[in-house]
């Protein structure tokens, strides 16, 4: 047991004839200070400032292109056509109107689509839409009244949080407390399927 058997043999090879190398190349090895990393570190700096160049290039490049335009632009306005902005917007065939007037236009809305001698208003005044709004906001405030819980469900729900408060290792304590919150609940809920199925 340790004589041995754990660590693995070493081989060790000899060559036939001796390595030799000429003194030019053992001088040359001697003199050049280089290693691996710094000749990998000289490529990408190389291909880094190629890169950066090359960049900076086409960066003049598109600067010079947009002040070019910029003064074509300046010194030549693009011409206007004033009879087409003056003319029938309905006969310009690259306006909306000339679109919609289509006989292939079809609106796939819900609502007719309205012309121009068909009135905008449709019959509503501003007191009807008061009132619907005053109608709306008083659904909303029943709906609201709706919603609240009894006082029993509430002082239910109140012994109920305390006593898991209380209990917070033991919540199977609690059995009671829940017993009583479910039993307001389902008298709720009747209440409310009864008032809802009449």
């Amino acid at each position: 047991m340790g004589s041995g058997g754990s660590k693995p043999e070493q081989h060790l090879f000899n060559a036939d004839a001796p390595v030799s190398f000429s003194q030019s190349v053992l001088d040359s090895l001697q003199r050049n200070p280089e290693s691996d990393t710094t000749r990998a570190r000289a490529a990408d700096l190389k291909v880094q400032t190629r890169v950066n160049a090359e960049l900076q290039r086409i960066r003049d490049k598109q600067a010079q292109q947009l002040d070019h335009l910029t003064a074509s632009l300046t010194t030549n306005p693009p011409t206007s056509k004033p009879s087409t902005a003056t003319a029938d917007p309905a006969r310009d065939p690259t306006s909306l109107a000339y679109h919609l007037s289509s006989p292939f236009y079809q609106d796939h809305g819900a609502k007719p689509a309205r012309t121009v001698d068909t009135p905008s208003d449709s019959g509503r005044s501003s007191e009807n839409v008061q009132k619907e709004v005053m109608d709306l906001k008083a659904k909303l405030e029943q709906r609201k009244k709706v919603d609240r819980s009894s006082p029993e469900v509430e002082k239910a729900k109140e012994g109920l949080v305390q006593c898991l408060r209380a209990n917070d290792r033991r919540p199977l304590d609690c059995w009671q407390e829940v017993e009583i919150f479910k039993k307001e609940v389902g008298k709720l809920e009747q209440a409310f399927v009864q008032r809802v199925g009449r």
